[in-house]
């Protein structure tokens, strides 16, 4: 029996690796819900966050890859246009999927919640996936070669 009945968790997913397998792994072992918020194109670039793959296409890949990896899961892929999208309004969300680089999240969620009268989420937090070298998997160091997206370190001669 999950431990919760609907988590929230978000990401941009533009190649998805080891290290987001593992935080949607987390959330559908918790869970027997998750709504998964997928970054805009227009929120990626006002991070600063160069994709490679427009929203439609990450929407559809992550859609996959969740069928493919976590059949017969219960999920629910919303647009985050800002940095909570509804894991702030859905009074039902009871946990937040994070890694540990993005923990401190939870407790800005947690104030926008208490201000509309929302009862606290718990934070579960994700350590993060260490590629090959003893560095975390991460999307920019894939782009760049560096690692594949099981965290394999590239061999460049």
């Amino acid at each position: 029996m999950p431990q919760f009945t609907l988590v929230a968790m978000g990401g941009t997913f533009d190649i998805i690796h080891k290290g987001h397998l593992t935080l949607l792994a987390k959330a559908f072992s918790i869970s027997s819900d998750v709504i998964i918020g997928l970054t805009s194109d227009a929120l990626a670039e006002k991070r600063g966050k160069k994709t490679l793959n427009n929203y439609e296409k990450r929407f559809d890949t992550l859609t996959n890859v969740i069928k493919t990896n976590f059949p017969n899961q219960h999920f629910q892929i919303s647009k985050l246009d800002n940095d909570f999208g509804p894991a702030v309004l859905e009074e039902n969300v009871q946990a937040l999927v994070v890694s540990d680089e993005t923990g401190n999240q939870g407790e800005i969620l947690n104030q926008l919640r208490k201000e509309k009268n929302l009862s606290p989420v718990k934070i579960v937090i994700v350590p993060m996936v260490l590629a090959h070298d003893g560095n975390r998997i991460s999307t920019t160091r894939i782009k760049n070669l560096e690692i594949d997206i099981d965290g394999n370190v590239s061999s460049i001669d």
